[in-house]
């Protein structure tokens, strides 16, 4: 699997949110937060499994993000997702006291989506 350069993930790290496209449709997307923890990208929907965005993303496996002028075909891992230790901790750190819907439900915890970059276009 292809991983995050220092550059993107100095990016990642640097800015709020992101902007997620789930499968190959040409959509607005949805914005949200996400955090860089051990070099893998990590977005939660704070609604849970049944966000649509999270169900977009579970069908397709796939999208693309934009940070700003930065766009990056990707790909999406939801299901059997062991998350990181220090997710919590990240999203708390990165988000203060915002980041309790992320961090403190289980259903936000069970929507938890890795998103790694694509090595060749999303087809």
């Amino acid at each position: 699997m292809t991983t995050w350069t220092p550059e993107d993930q100095i990016l990642l790290s640097e800015t709020c949110s992101l902007v997620l496209t789930a499968g190959d449709t040409n959509h607005a997307g949805v914005e949200i937060g996400m955090v860089v923890v051990d070099g893998e990208l990590y977005v939660r929907a704070y609604r849970g499994v049944g966000s649509l965005w999270y169900r977009a993303a579970r069908k397709h496996g796939h999208g693309t993000i934009r940070v700003g002028a930065v766009r990056r075909d990707v790909l999406l891992t939801t299901g059997g997702l062991e998350p990181c230790a220090g997710l919590d901790a990240a999203f708390r750190a990165k988000y203060g006291p915002v980041a309790e819907a992320l961090v403190s439900s289980s259903e936000a915890r069970a929507a938890t989506i890795r998103i790694h970059p694509a090595s060749t276009p999303a087809p």
